[in-house]
C-alpha cells in the first residue's frame, strides 16, 4: 500500500514540475493574445459580441432545418408502405407533400429564397 502512495505521490510530483517547466519556457507575451483568441466567422473576437447579425442567414438555417426534419421524415412513410394499404399510404403522402409545398409557396411569398435583397 505503501509503495503505491509513494509512485502516486511520484507521478504526481513529476506531472507539476513537467507544467512549471513548460510555463517557464514558453515565450507567449501580451502582444500574441489576438493569436490565441479563436477565429469563427470573420467576426473580431475582440469587439463587441452582440453584433447585428443578417436575418437572412438565419431564414436560411430554417429553411434547412425544416427540409432536414423532412428528409428525417420520409423515411417512416417508405417503410409505412409496408404495413397499409395503397389509398391510405397515398393519402398520407400527398397530405406530407402538400404541406412542404405551402411551406416552400410561404417561403417564396416572403422572399426569402431570394439571396439579394
Amino acid at each position: 500500500m505503501l509503495m503505491i502512495f509513494y509512485y502516486s505521490f511520484l507521478i504526481i510530483f513529476i506531472c507539476n514540475i513537467m507544467m512549471f517547466i513548460s510555463v517557464v519556457l514558453s515565450k507567449k507575451s501580451f502582444k500574441d493574445r489576438e493569436k490565441s483568441s479563436p477565429f469563427e466567422c470573420g467576426f473580431d473576437p475582440l469587439s463587441s459580441a452582440r453584433i447585428p447579425f443578417s436575418l437572412h442567414f438565419f431564414l436560411i438555417t430554417v429553411i434547412f432545418l425544416i427540409f432536414d426534419v423532412e428528409i428525417a421524415l420520409i423515411f417512416p412513410i417508405i417503410n409505412l408502405f409496408k404495413l397499409t394499404n395503397f389509398f391510405i399510404w397515398t393519402m398520407t403522402n400527398l397530405f406530407f407533400i402538400l404541406i412542404l409545398l405551402l411551406g416552400l409557396y410561404y417561403e417564396w411569398n416572403q422572399n426569402m429564397l431570394n439571396w439579394t435583397k
